[in-house]
């Protein structure tokens, strides 16, 4: 793939087909995408992580969320994070068929990206992927993950704001402070709150959140009716005031992963399997020895 050409007013434009080819290039991680990414100028837009366990409504919160904000004249970027198949190494990418309604919309862009992966929810370029968008002129920037349960924590090093998405049948929420995933948000939504049990459900939230040392609101919604999004919506406009601990955390996980991914590039899962399957056929295969070899 040739270097797209992009400059930064085009970028902050807003122009949809340069924004895309400027994605694709960062996600296929071509040889100059470091370049150009030291070339952009991320502006201070907040990035919003939208995390929970499969079939809490997600996508559907981030339909109804997206529209409500586009309706206010917000500009909008969707970053929704498909899993891949350990097996055949695809990806449905399916969360832009769920936000179909939104596919007309001009001050909505969405993209979707596999894990291709990796085990925390997002993908490695996610990263990256995030601060092209945030140079491209839009006021928020959603990111969507997997919901995998545990190793959800990742979107922490990379949203300003996360919020966790239960619904009344998530079970016991002692389980969930103690998954980890809890102590990382800083809103909770009760989602499909017309269901029973969702009352119960919510105020032990509530109790759960009130000896926090700040203040972590608790949402109700039903985002297939579209209800209760407005409050939620108007506080992800609120100003984000990162202190410098949290930033300092933001931008260490951020580098971490960076580094991390960049030293692993000589090694992907299918080579991996594929030495694994070659060992696997002689008589006195060994993992460790393998893991030292490579």
């Amino acid at each position: 793939m040739k270097t797209p050409r992009l400059m930064p007013d085009e970028l902050a434009a807003g122009d949809f087909r340069s924004l895309a080819r400027a994605l694709s290039f960062v996600e296929n991680n071509e040889d100059s995408a470091a370049a150009f990414l030291a070339s952009l100028a991320p502006k201070n837009v907040p990035v919003i992580g939208i995390t929970g366990p499969p079939g809490a409504g997600k996508s559907t919160l981030v339909q109804g969320l997206a529209t409500w904000l586009s309706r206010q004249g917000k500009r909008v970027a969707i970053l929704a994070v498909d899993p891949t198949s350990p097996f055949n190494f695809g990806s449905l990418l399916g969360d832009r068929i769920r936000m179909s309604a939104l596919f007309t919309d001009p001050n909505i862009y969405i993209r979707s990206l596999a894990t291709r992966g990796s085990l925390g929810g997002l993908s490695a370029r996610t990263l990256e992927m995030t601060d092209v968008l945030r140079s491209a002129g839009f006021d928020l920037v959603i990111v969507e993950t997997v919901g995998v349960g545990q190793s959800e924590i990742e979107i922490a090093g990379l949203a300003d704001r996360t919020v966790l998405v239960l619904v009344p049948e998530s079970g016991d929420e002692i389980q969930h402070i103690k998954s980890g995933i809890m102590e990382i948000a800083q809103a909770f939504v009760v989602n499909k709150a017309d269901r029973e049990g969702a009352d119960l459900f919510y105020n032990n939230l509530l109790k759960l959140v009130h000896g926090a040392p700040e203040r972590v609101p608790v949402f109700r919604t039903i985002a297939s009716k579209n209800d209760g999004l407005v409050p939620l919506a108007e506080w992800l406009l609120q100003p984000v005031n990162l202190p410098v601990e949290r930033r300092a955390l933001l931008l260490t996980e951020r580098a971490w992963k960076m580094i991390a991914e960049k030293r692993m590039r000589s090694l992907d899962k299918e080579t991996l399997r594929a030495e694994i399957k070659k060992g696997l056929r002689g008589p006195d295969f060994n993992l460790y020895r393998l893991v030292q070899h490579l």
